[in-house]
């Protein structure tokens, strides 16, 4: 008989194990749009991020990755999250056109938090690195720090934006 509950549990283990795995990320399509305001997202420059929810068969996508924190860090959400990318900007081909599938996980990427620049909405934005030397060297081009996921202070994404702010557009 422990043997029959021991092989249940492991099923068990197992189905659970498939329902968390992460789906794959999607494609940016010329018609997505941004998740808050409904904008084609193809019309704002800057990293991007999606978010994969239980039981939605589409993730949601932000035109700015500022934008998709402040979704991860708010209490309402509709579904239990099962997946997070942002944009590779160390491989994009420019600020304007940040790439279709250039996706990483984002609690594995390095993330420019302060850089004087604007993301796709025109707030400062918060910009993705697979590579942290590639972070460093935005660093040094725009300033702000390095810093994962789990460390971006909540008032960075939460916070008011200052609309008087002279961001800049990287090239």
């Amino acid at each position: 008989m422990k043997h029959v509950a021991l092989i249940a549990l492991v099923m068990l283990a197992a189905c659970k194990e498939e329902k968390t795995a992460a789906p794959d990320p999607v494609d940016l399509t010329p018609d997505a749009l941004s998740f808050f305001c409904q904008m084609n997202i193809a019309e704002h420059g800057g990293p991007k991020g999606q978010i994969h929810l239980e039981g939605y068969p589409q993730p949601l996508f932000f035109a700015q990755v500022r934008d998709m924190l402040a979704y991860l860090k708010s209490p309402e959400r509709d579904a239990d999250i099962t997946a997070v990318y942002v944009s590779d900007m160390g491989i994009a081909p420019n600020w304007r056109q940040p790439g279709i599938s250039n996706w990483i996980a984002a609690d594995e990427a390095s993330f420019v938090v302060g850089a004087n620049v604007a993301g796709g909405m025109g707030a400062r934005e918060v910009v993705p690195f697979a590579d942290p030397e590639d972070a460093l060297a935005f660093i040094d081009q725009y300033g702000g720090i390095a810093l994962p996921l789990s460390d971006i202070p909540n008032a960075e994404v939460l916070g008011p934006v200052d609309l008087d702010l002279q961001l800049e557009t990287p090239a």
